[in-house]
This record gives C-alpha cells, structure tokens and sequence, in this order.
C-alpha cells in the first residue's frame, strides 16, 4: 500500500523549504511513477514527447542534407553554416514569443500553433529554389521550433506531481533524441530510393507529418488546471500580467542566473558538437567521424543520458544533477581534446559524449517550471532558455574565430571548459527546487 505524500513548498529568501505530511513512497520500476499518473497526465506527456520528437526530425534534416545543398547550389561551408546559425537565432526568439504567448493565451493553444508552424516552414523548405528562399524559410521554421520546446515544458511541467516533475519532463526532452534517430533513419531511406536532388526536398516534405498531430493535442489535452486558476483570478481582477515582470524587483535576480545556468549549458553542447567533429576527422584522421555507427552510438548515449538525468533530477536534486552532468563533460570534453585516441576508442567514447552532453538537459524544463510563478511561469522560462540558446549560438562562431591564433582542440576545450563551469556557479546560487509545489 502506497502512502501519497501532500506536498507544500515554501520559498524563503533564496531557497525552497519543502514540506511533506508523510513519506513518499515511490513506485517500484524504473518507469513506476508512469503507472501512477491519471490518463490526463498520460495525454499530457505522450502530446509534449512526442511533440518534441518531431519537432527534432525536422530540425535535424538540415544536418543530413547540407552536402547536398552545396553540391547542387554552389555554396561554401560559411554560406551553410549560416543557415544553421539563422535557424538556432529565430528559435530563440520564437522560444521568447512562445513564452509569452502561453501565459496570454494558454500552453496547449501556444503547443498547437508551433508545432504546425515549424511543420508548414519545414514543407516549405523543401519547394525553395535558391539559397537566399531557403535561408528565409529556414529561419521562420526556427521561431516555431524554439517555441514548442518552451509550449511543451511549461505544460507538462504544470501537469505532473511535484515528485515526478523532473521525470516526467526530461524524459520529454528525452524525445529530441527520439526524432534526431528517426530522422537518421528517413535520411537513409530516402536516399536509397532517391537521388540526392530530389531526395532532399523528399526529406523536407515529410516536415509537415506533424500537423495532423496537432489535432489530437486539441481533442486529448487539457489546459493546466494550476493556469486555468491564474488565468480566472486575472479575469476576476481585471489586470494582465506582463512580460516584463520577470525582470521584476523579486524576480531579476532568478531571471539573470537561470538565463546563465541555460547559456553555460548551451553553450557547452553548441562548442562540443559543432567542431569536435571537425577537429576529430581533419587533425585527428579519424574515419569513423560522420559515420552511421559513430552516430548511432551518440544517439543512444543522448536517449540514455536524458533518461537518466530525468530520473537523478528528482533523487539527487536539481542543482546537483547539473553539477555532475556539467563536470563530466567538462572532462569527455578534456579526454577527446588531450588523449590520442584510434577509431575503436573513438567509438566507444560517442556514448558518454552524448550521454553528458544531452543529459544536461534533462532537468531544466522542471528546474525552471518551478523557478517562476504561474503568471509569468511561460515568459520566465522561455525568455530564460532562450536567451541561452541566443547566447549559445555564438559559440561556434567564436571557437572558429580563435582557432585562427591558437589549436582548434585547444579552442574547443577553453570555451567547453567555461561554458560548464557558469553551469556550475550558476547551479551553485540557485535554489533548489526538487519537490516544490507549484503556486495556485
């Protein structure tokens, strides 16, 4: 016989005092909590992973199809680069709108329109007959990418208990793992039976298979009840909250250190998968780079490093699974840079490299969700990630710049080893939030 704990959370200054009326005793099993959830949670979940499972596919086309694209345009690698760069800006702006959008007019409305906004761009990409047509097309698919990441959280992390909030919502971001295989294994098929120029308009014209999806996020998914309450107290009261509350007198400083928590993250994973790579196959001679298998293996590293920092997120605490995460990347980051290392070696190390890296990520839907208020909980976290992810796009950019004065696997050490280590002091400063009941 299970003991359902009530839980209370208090914030008192700069931490959270949790309170519990009895024990919490967990389901038994890896995924026992799922059996404990109510067929709204259920919907809710199921909607926001696989959501952001293909909002990953079509995100991850770009990747298998830009030496296609220079081969058929002419481009040079700085021309594609940049539509990956576009693409990484106008989602953090679309993550900041998303934000917004679902304080204003609700997260499983803000969730629908996303989803369908980066299905239509993704369809449109694939008629684009030039390079500047798809840079623009590119960059408007972005801003609906950033935003159902920031639609999804919110929702799923209003909707799940306290106890499970950080396994419910990282296995959610489990999802993007989920959608890059799929979207692997598209690639693959699609230019088996295809040509490449004409395969890779095939690729981006399968963008559009989730907008149907959205139909049964209308029918299935119900409107937070902690938002549906906030939403009538300020209908009472005749006010709207604003966007600029989150940089309130009792907020900035929470602001300013989760947007820091969000940009070292970020920015760690932008400098380690971007030019690890390179560096690898051009100094390092190392064939198995770019491969199938070294790819596969990252991926089931990512999957399993997002499962498992959702379920530390909740046993060790928030703060402390960022730590951790941060440092052993930090370190995959030092090893693949100093050690001299052969393919077989190489190979092997793809899993921890997408195990940390990815598993970061796990608790920052949760961590965040409980930072903020209801009324400015969507504008908080989307403007806070995002932000991150603004910041974190420049990275690239930079490591190349320095390269130029000083060793590409130097380059990507220094900026890693920083990137994680504002994750660090900004975990450090945060409070801890695991458990907290969010405001009604």
């Amino acid at each position: 016989m299970r003991t359902e704990a009530t839980t209370e959370a208090h914030y008192r200054g700069d931490t959270y005092e949790v309170i519990s009326s009895a024990a919490a005793e967990p389901a038994s099993g890896f995924f026992g909590w799922y059996r404990d959830t109510s067929s709204s949670e259920r919907r809710a979940f199921w909607s926001c992973k696989i959501g952001y499972a293909l909002d990953a596919m079509d995100t991850q086309f770009l990747s298998f199809v830009i030496p296609t694209l220079i081969a058929t345009w002419a481009l040079t690698k700085g021309e594609a680069g940049l539509i990956g760069t576009v693409t990484l800006l106008t989602s953090a702006l679309g993550g900041w709108a998303a934000g917004i959008l679902s304080d204003r007019i609700g997260r499983v409305r803000t969730l629908q329109i996303t989803i369908l906004w980066f299905a239509f761009f993704t369809l449109l990409c694939s008629v684009t007959q030039n390079y500047t047509q798809l840079l623009i097309a590119r960059g408007l698919m972005g801003f609906g990418f950033g935003g159902e990441w920031t639609a999804g959280a919110v929702l799923i992390g209003e909707v799940i208990r306290p106890r499970d909030r950080g396994k419910a919502v990282g296995m959610v971001q489990a999802g993007w793992a989920i959608g890059w295989a799929v979207s692997a294994g598209l690639y693959t098929l699609v230019y088996s039976l295809m040509p490449p120029d004409t395969a890779w308009r095939m690729l981006f014209a399968l963008g559009v298979l989730p907008a149907p999806f959205v139909i049964l996020i209308r029918r299935l998914v119900d409107e937070p009840q902690v938002h549906r309450q906030q939403q009538a107290r300020e209908a009472g009261a005749g006010v709207r909250t604003s966007f600029m509350e989150i940089f309130g007198r009792d907020v900035w400083f929470t602001t300013l250190r989760t947007a820091l928590l969000a940009t070292g993250a970020q920015g760690g994973y932008y400098a380690i998968t971007t030019w690890l790579p390179t560096w690898l196959k051009t100094e390092q001679h190392l064939s198995v780079v770019g491969t199938g298998g070294y790819l596969a293996v990252i991926i089931a590293g990512s999957y399993a490093g997002y499962l498992s920092g959702a379920i530390l997120s909740d046993r060790l605490g928030r703060r402390l699974t960022f730590i951790t995460f941060s440092v052993a990347s930090m370190l995959i980051a030092l090893v693949y840079t100093r050690v001299s290392m052969n393919n077989q070696l190489l190979l092997v190390l793809g899993f921890p490299l997408g195990f940390f890296a990815s598993g970061l990520f796990s608790g920052m839907g949760a961590f965040m969700t409980e930072l903020f208020p209801t009324r400015i909980r969507g504008s908080g976290q989307g403007f806070c990630y995002n932000f991150g992810r603004a910041v974190g796009a420049t990275f690239p950019f930079l490591i190349g710049f320095v390269a130029q004065t000083m060793p590409l696997g130097n380059a990507i050490g220094v900026f890693a080893a920083a990137a994680y280590g504002v994750v660090v002091l900004a975990a450090l400063t945060l409070p801890e939030t695991r458990g907290a009941a969010l405001d009604a």
